[in-house]
């Protein structure tokens, strides 16, 4: 193990480490956006739009991420529409995760009784009521184990990156292996590195699905 080699390159990963750390949080955040639009959507039954949204989920779920890339960064451009590699990546995981956050929401609305909307209605509750005080509270809990699965699934996602020359964990990994063969190095880094950024996320909501099981019980 040749522990020069580590720690000359040990900053090179911390940086893409960053920068793929951000890259991931946004396009979680812009996904979970897209996924909570798409599941009211379907829930109210909105004419047309349900059907776009439908037609969205099924093509997001069933194309790999790193072909959403392609089409953004080697496709487009021969549109005229050229992006950068970060833009590629964001907009690539928000269109991959939304469908899935969207799946996550509409499960959790889904759990919450009509006659409790029935309810809510003889009870004089407007609509955006009846969202805050009954079913987002009841539907969080549901939704919750799905939505930080998904989010611990998208930032492994993002390891597709290095396709598209953005400059992440895996771009740099190959990048150093091919130039040096300290491959085992290289490797070593690559797994402490995504270890340092999932498994904390991980254990956190390890212990929040565990509380919210605790208080649906």
């Amino acid at each position: 193990m040749d522990f020069n080699f580590i720690q000359k390159f040990l900053p090179m990963y911390a940086e893409a480490a960053r920068l793929t750390l951000i890259i991931g949080v946004i396009g979680i955040v812009l996904s979970a956006i897209i996924g909570l639009v798409c599941a009211l959507v379907k829930y109210y039954r909105v004419p047309v739009a349900r059907q776009i949204a439908s037609a969205y989920i099924e093509l997001s779920r069933n194309t790999p991420l790193i072909v959403q890339l392609f089409f953004l960064y080697f496709g487009l451009p021969k549109a005229g529409i050229v992006w950068s590699s970060e833009a590629c990546g964001i907009i690539g995981l928000a269109f991959l995760g939304g469908s899935y956050m969207a799946e996550s929401f509409l499960g959790g609305l889904r759990s919450v009784g009509r006659i409790q909307l029935e309810s809510a209605e003889s009870l004089g509750f407007r609509r955006l009521q009846t969202m805050r005080y009954i079913v987002v509270p009841q539907a969080a809990t549901v939704s919750v184990p799905a939505i930080c699965a998904n989010i611990i699934f998208l930032l492994k996602e993002t390891s597709v990156f290095s396709a598209v020359s953005l400059a992440d964990l895996m771009y740099v990994a190959k990048d150093l292996i091919g130039m040096y063969y300290n491959t085992w190095e290289a490797l070593l880094m690559l797994v402490a590195a995504y270890l340092v950024l999932i498994l904390p996320i991980s254990i956190v909501f390890t212990i929040l699905e565990r509380r919210l099981r605790r208080a649906r019980n």
